[in-house]
């Protein structure tokens, strides 16, 4: 029910402050205001997502599992989606889930609520198997596809 109020909310505070902003300073500068908010958060964006890109790949290297990283870059789009919609409200909390700090902490909520497991091959994984008696009737198992690749060109 939260999310349904959000949804319907969000667009009308944005169009007041849009008209209140308007009032003050001018259509043309609000537009311009607006605009320069999404270029400047998505270069923003970019810089931070690269920099969580390659945190993520160095614990994928090191044989960690990059959940916080993943967590975070889930945020980042969330705010690249956020920044490039008009408006004042969407805005700040797009730069809000840019801002390192604000988004390791709720990255950290997140995975409070999630499971992680390690399937790496070799390794002891937590991972189980469905117990006996929930397969599908008559499944005989995973299914295998076979076929040839040939490559032309």
């Amino acid at each position: 029910m939260p999310w349904l109020l959000i949804f319907f909310l969000t667009p009308i505070a944005e169009m007041y402050l849009l008209i209140e902003v308007a009032g003050y300073i001018d259509v043309w500068p609000t537009i311009f205001l607006v605009m320069l908010t999404a270029v400047i958060g998505v270069a923003l964006l970019k810089r931070q997502g690269i920099a969580t890109l390659t945190r993520g790949m160095a614990r994928m290297q090191s044989g960690e599992i990059p959940a916080r990283e993943m967590a975070e870059g889930i945020l980042l789009a969330v705010a690249g989606a956020l920044l490039v919609t008009p408006g004042f409200v969407t805005d700040a909390v797009g730069f809000t889930l840019l801002f390192p700090p604000s988004r390791m902490l709720i990255a950290q909520q997140m995975l409070k609520r999630v499971q992680v497991h390690n399937l790496q091959p070799g390794v002891q994984n937590n991972f189980q198997a469905p117990p006996a008696g929930s397969e599908r009737p008559g499944d005989d198992g995973p299914v295998v596809i076979e076929g040839d690749f040939e490559r032309r060109g």
